[in-house]
């Protein structure tokens, strides 16, 4: 009796052993091996970003052995917040400065992985044809995310509309405006409604994408249109911390800085969508 509870105990301190090690094996090869199988689902903006990819699934994505499906959003917070949930497995719409704001206020982990364009921030207007023509007391709508109502000014500061605080950077607001000598007036919106609002304001700076999406050619339309020379605002393929190691991200990323994808942002946007590579 005492030799079988002895035989006993020592079966089940070598079984329990044994689940031990297999746990903490299984568990090290969970934590080493992310599942990267199936299709990478990027979400983007629809212009130019999905336009983009699409061009990339349509010509370059079999070639290269990668499964790509574009999901569009017409906002500036779901594609983050979905790549932080792992609801898509990477975003292409956003530049640094944003990205930065973003994750500070929001607490996401979301990293760039390479920079495909520029899209050159511009001033419309369905009123006046250039900016002399403002009047004083105008109505400019500008978009309400911090990062990009101070690129706004900044923009409108770059011409001689108004003057800002020395070293404002990029998070200039209203309230670090130091000269106005036309008497602006800034009407905050938010950056996908810039464009509709041109029938209701004076004028508008508008977003390149939105612009595009409104039939808008910045490089025509726009009263003044932002320098790309030594730009931040270059909009790059992103993804969660971690998983700029995903093969398909890394492939993707190869392709979009192709000279096939250059050839095609050049070609179909002349001029309105720079390449930044």
């Amino acid at each position: 009796m005492r030799n079988t509870a002895k035989i006993t105990a020592a079966v089940l301190a070598t079984g329990a052993l044994t689940l031990g090690l297999t746990a903490c094996g299984s568990g090290k090869d969970s934590a080493s091996s992310a599942d990267y199988s199936g299709p990478l689902v990027v979400a983007a903006s629809p212009t130019p970003h999905a336009q983009i990819l699409d061009f990339v699934k349509k010509n370059l994505a079999s070639k290269a052995a990668l499964d790509l499906e574009v999901k569009e959003f017409t906002d500036y917070i779901t594609p983050n917040t979905a790549t932080e949930d792992g609801s898509v497995g990477a975003n292409y719409f956003q530049n640094q400065p944003y990205l930065d704001d973003f994750n500070k206020k929001r607490g996401t982990h979301i990293v760039p992985v390479v920079t495909v364009h520029l899209e050159p921030l511009g001033l419309y207007s369905h009123k006046v044809k250039k900016t002399d023509a403002l009047k004083s007391g105008a109505t400019v709508a500008v978009p309400n995310d911090a990062v990009n109502e101070a690129r706004a000014l900044k923009l409108l500061a770059a011409n001689g509309l108004i003057t800002l605080k020395d070293g404002v950077g990029t998070e200039a607001t209203p309230a670090d405006i130091t000269k106005n000598p036309r008497n602006l007036k800034f009407k905050e919106v938010e950056a996908a409604q810039t464009a509709r609002s041109l029938d209701d304001v004076d004028a508008a700076v508008i977003n390149g994408n939105y612009a595009i999406s409104s039939g808008i050619k910045p490089a025509e339309d726009a009263l003044i249109l932002e320098s790309a020379k030594n730009s931040p605002y270059g909009n790059f393929l992103a993804v969660k911390k971690g998983d700029e190691k995903d093969p398909r991200v890394k492939k993707l990323a190869k392709l979009l800085t192709s000279p096939e994808v250059k050839k095609f942002i050049e070609d179909k946007y002349q001029g309105s969508v720079i390449p930044s590579f």
